[in-house]
């Protein structure tokens, strides 16, 4: 079921209703648990019971973990989950992907191997709840918390409908004790997850959406077009894929509020990154969060030397890469943000400015300045945000392109034909890359206000703002929003990106 369907409209406030109308804990949580596989189901009911054996494995293994103080036994149930997990993850995304490679390898050698293929459909948020569950088990493992008794519950925690497809991945001592709370109607709660939630349908219906033609017209036929074309395609791939994820995440953590649950934010700006060190602290963080957790750290971190740390942070980049996709686009993306990050690592790059944040010591700096020197600091703030956005789009390219050799034939020409480009005669024409006049300049007209957000949040939360205006105010800026929403959600409905993934 998508969050943008007329599906979800009714499916959410009917769930919503029955939650705070039931007297129990135990009732609601069992009543979340039926809506979140029906929500699950409406992709493929038999993929339901594919997240019911990975929720099995892991409650099992944990169980036996939990129990037995002997290592060794601990060590074979943490294996049997691992195996157990990844190898369904591993079937269903990766098979195809690997034999295909090694029949490749083999035929350098002149063996004879004629790859099996599977055509099964990939299981929506397979590696999002694989991770989640994942995640779990190490946990009891490690001893950070005791195994979870109640199937129910653990079931629940697996299969969560609001971040259930795509995320936020979150980590049971966050999420499960969330589970045993009574939660109570409150309306000052719900007002805030339901602005959330408008934030990340706008992001995503009005923003997103539209500028998905503009990619997939480029993208889908580059030998049409030219360098200023893809430029334009992949600046425009770059707010599509930040605004379609971001606002699932936006949509989900305000659906959870409004039932009482606190989900981790997974979004942090960040396009004012100034490194790509610091990019991947403000992308995405609940995915490279675990990954530090779950495989950084196991592989040694930083405690096995300076060279160890520079090959495990780049192994945890290759193996991101890999985990969006099975495509060696997706590897060569990873390896190149992992290439960078070891780069920055080595010119001491992208640390982290101590206990207080850069942006608040900063902003008390310029305030003992006067205003010409602000705007030289502010300048050469731009220079390494800009330097650092252009490289993460540059990597956009590998993950957006079909294929290694479409990407290397689009990169070389990004600049070929920007001579002979009018910007008058692109746009005099009624249609521009997919999109009518109109829609293109309302798209582009949004990313920056969009940025202006951002950047207004440096200061003060835009929450607080809107709940300081005047009512009459307030509910015309969200019946506007909302009224947009529905409008282009009616015109087109897209899936979101990660739901591939």
């Amino acid at each position: 079921m998508l969050f943008n369907s007329l599906e979800y409209l009714v499916f959410f406030p009917v769930v919503t209703a029955a939650y705070f109308l039931l007297p129990s804990v135990r009732s609601r949580n069992f009543m979340l648990l039926i809506a979140s596989y029906y929500f699950y189901a409406q992709y493929k009911p038999v993929y339901a019971l594919l997240m019911l054996l990975t929720t099995f494995i892991c409650y099992i293994s944990a169980l036996f973990i939990d129990k037995t103080g002997s290592r060794g036994i601990r060590r074979f149930w943490l294996f049997i989950s691992i195996l157990g997990t990844l190898g369904i993850l591993f079937f269903f995304k990766y098979f195809n992907f690997f034999n295909n490679n090694l029949a490749g390898l083999l035929s350098l050698f002149n063996v004879d191997y004629r790859p099996l293929s599977i055509n099964v459909l990939l299981p929506v948020g397979i590696s999002f709840y694989t991770f989640q569950s994942l995640s779990y088990t190490i946990d009891v493992y490690r001893g950070d918390i005791r195994a979870e008794r109640d199937f129910l519950t653990f079931a629940l925690f697996v299969s969560f409908f609001p971040q259930l497809v795509a995320g936020p991945i979150e980590r049971s001592p966050n999420l499960l004790p969330q589970f045993y709370r009574h939660n109570e109607f409150d309306s000052g709660r719900i007002a805030g997850g339901l602005r959330l939630m408008l934030f990340g349908f706008f992001k995503k219906v009005v923003i997103a959406d539209r500028l998905a033609v503009i990619v997939d017209t480029v993208y889908n036929n580059y030998q049409a077009y030219n360098g200023i074309h893809y430029i334009i395609a992949t600046i425009a791939f770059a707010y599509q894929i930040f605004c379609d994820f971001s606002g699932y995440s936006d949509i989900a953590r305000g659906t959870a509020r409004v039932l009482g649950y606190e989900l981790m934010v997974n979004f942090e700006r960040p396009y004012y990154s100034r490194s790509v060190t610091e990019f991947w602290r403000r992308w995405h963080i609940s995915l490279s969060t675990w990954f530090r957790d779950y495989l950084y750290i196991p592989l040694g971190g930083s405690r096995k030397g300076y060279t160890r740390t520079l090959f495990n942070l780049f192994v945890v980049f290759v193996v991101s890469g890999l985990w969006h996709g099975a495509d060696w686009t997706f590897v060569v993306w990873g390896a190149l943000n992992g290439l960078v990050i070891v780069i920055e690592k080595i010119l001491g790059i992208g640390k982290r400015a101590g206990k207080k944040d850069y942006m608040e010591k900063q902003a008390a700096k310029w305030r003992r300045r006067q205003l010409p020197l602000r705007l030289i600091v502010f300048a050469f703030r731009l220079v390494p945000m800009a330097l650092t956005f252009a490289f993460i789009c540059f990597t956009w390219v590998f993950f957006r392109a079909q294929s290694i050799n479409q990407a290397l034939y689009m990169l070389p020409r990004f600049l070929e034909g920007l001579d002979a480009f009018s910007l008058k005669q692109f746009l005099g024409t009624r249609v521009i890359l997919g999109l009518d006049y109109w829609e293109f300049f309302t798209a582009i007209g949004c990313v920056i206000l969009l940025e202006m957000v951002h950047m207004f949040q440096s200061f003060v939360s835009p929450s607080r703002v809107l709940e300081r205006m005047p009512a009459p105010v307030r509910l015309v800026t969200y019946a506007v929003c909302l009224s947009i929403v529905i409008w282009l959600a009616w015109t087109e409905t897209q899936t979101f990106i990660y739901f591939a993934f």
